[in-house]
């Protein structure tokens, strides 16, 4: 029985990589989209989202199943927990980068932000990118290093948020309305990706520690 597990829990763990993967490709393309004004681009990425979801459906049930049936206790019950946790916060990730697909379409064929504000969303999206090709790397080895290195990014997602709201609310704002609400959306759709991938991270660092309240390191990686 306990090979059997192992060899379960062996496939949700490669479930879960293919979905982070899933999630790589659509902020990549979610991101390229907004900053070009690509519609083609913005609607592959919002009709993809729904296999995001629906492997993280069947992944769900694949471990509701494994609990069922190995009853697992400590810590292979915090793993299956976890797993679900994890593909929750991943499905998640998936709609944030369709949401910043929909902005995008929504507004075409203008820009979703104005030129004064492109470079931050540029920079922002390039971390989130570059966060969840990391989160591919932590789920496919669980070295917790991977997860520390997150935390560093989003401390730079974080900045980079603060300042979108610093702009909207300046007194040198031109934009219209709808532009400060769009910059204000994209910018918390942004924030929120990188906050997903950090608590996948602190899992991970849980699963390898046993301690919940373990905090990470914030490296802040150099630009």
């Amino acid at each position: 029985m306990r090979e059997v597990f192992k060899q379960e829990m062996a496939e949700v763990q490669d479930r879960l990589v293919e979905i982070a993967e899933d999630v790589v490709r659509s902020i990549t393309r979610a991101t390229e989209a907004f900053g070009d004004s690509n519609v083609q681009l913005a609607e592959q990425v919002i009709a993809s989202d729904a296999a995001i979801d629906d492997k993280a459906n069947a992944l769900d049930e694949l471990v509701i199943d494994i609990i069922a049936r190995q009853g697992p206790v400590a810590r292979d019950l915090r793993i299956v927990i976890s797993a679900l946790r994890i593909s929750a916060s991943l499905e998640r990730m998936g709609d944030l980068a369709r949401h910043i697909a929909m902005l995008t379409r929504y507004r075409f064929p203008a820009n979703v932000v104005p030129d004064s504000l492109a470079p931050t969303f540029a920079a922002m999206g390039a971390a989130d990118v570059e966060i969840a090709n990391m989160l591919v790397e932590l789920l496919r080895t669980q070295d917790v290093s991977i997860a520390e290195q997150i935390a560093g990014s989003d401390v730079k997602v974080d900045a980079l948020h603060k300042s979108v709201f610093e702009q909207v609310l300046g007194s040198e704002w031109e934009g219209a309305a709808h532009a400060t609400v769009d910059a204000t959306l994209a910018s918390r759709y942004h924030e929120r990706f990188a906050d997903h991938a950090v608590g996948i991270g602190k899992k991970m660092a849980y699963l390898a520690t046993g301690d919940w309240q373990a905090e990470l390191q914030e490296v802040i990686v150099s630009d």
